[in-house]
């Protein structure tokens, strides 16, 4: 997340090992997140690259199954009914979707090989409907 001289990055690259597909894949960072990493970097304390960034009480690194949990404990304490651990993934889609971005970056920005993964990720409501048919 960090290069050398301590600044976030925009971008990373996962290993086939650490994705879900088994490709390598390359991950954009945003300005705002940017910022927080920032931020965050300083209250690091001889923190080295091969560390956890974000580690458990052990100090270990999280399993993909104590992430997918510790989400579902952050929406309920929240109060988000009925969330999952793709929810972030379904929001993040289908808010770039409503602002135009093409389905095809939106399938790299998920790390989907067809489209048609992509589309079924993409919610669409009556709002959405109604403000596409004023653009005629």
């Amino acid at each position: 997340m960090y290069d050398s001289d301590g600044t976030a990055r925009d971008q990373f690259v996962l290993s086939s090992e650490q994705t879900k597909g088994g490709r390598v894949r390359r991950v954009y960072v945003n300005a705002k997140l940017q910022r927080v990493l920032k931020q965050y970097r300083a209250h690091l304390q001889n923190h080295t690259a091969t560390e956890p960034l974000f580690p458990t009480q052990l100090g270990t690194e999280f399993s993909a199954n104590t992430m997918c949990q510790l989400f579902l404990d952050i929406y309920k304490s929240c109060g988000l009914r009925d969330a999952s651990s793709h929810s972030g993934r379904r929001t993040f889609i289908t808010r770039l979707a409503a602002r135009g971005v093409g389905v095809r970056v939106l399938a790299a920005l998920a790390g989907h090989q067809h489209i048609s993964t992509t589309q079924r990720y993409i919610d669409v409501n009556d709002a959405q409907c109604a403000g596409a048919v004023e653009l005629i």
